[in-house]
């Protein structure tokens, strides 16, 4: 008799452990075998692994960088919507996704600092300075042509 509690008593606590693995592992399982129907074998998933880390590593302005900036016209329609959205809207919501759009908005000043002849000091710049450095090359950009807003 003091078998059999201890046997209902131990299912009693291993169960509620283990059965949300399982029923992990079998939901999983049809994924795994979706992924690994695409790979055609161990050489193609070395290859696989050794691009994934070569896109890791690499920083997609520096492999882009060899094109030249784009043109003008397509840094003053990302400038400007870039603007509406640090201004306002969904930037508002998340600190994450304010800073992201910060990011892109000085890059791409400073391509178009680059495009028109403007000096720019904005990338060793942080804080209030880069704020102000901000607010002094879209100046000069407006004064170069560009309509920012």
């Amino acid at each position: 008799m003091a078998l059999a509690h201890m046997v209902v008593l131990t299912a009693a606590l291993v169960l509620p452990l283990t059965v949300p693995y399982a029923v992990a592992v079998a939901l999983r399982r049809d994924e795994f075998r979706r992924r690994r129907a695409c790979v055609d074998g161990p050489a193609q998933v070395g290859a696989l692994i050794r691009l994934d880390e070569t896109i890791r590593d690499t920083d997609p302005t520096l492999a882009l960088a060899h094109l030249g900036p784009p043109p003008i016209e397509w840094l003053a329609r990302d400038l400007r919507r870039l603007d509406r959205q640090r201004r306002g809207g969904v930037t508002l919501e998340s600190v994450r996704w304010k800073a992201a759009v910060m990011r892109a908005y000085d890059e791409r000043l400073c391509l178009a600092c680059q495009c028109l002849g403007v000096s720019e000091n904005l990338r060793p710049l942080d804080g209030l300075d880069r704020e102000i450095e901000r607010v002094r090359v879209e100046g000069a950009l407006e004064e170069a042509g560009l309509q920012l807003r």
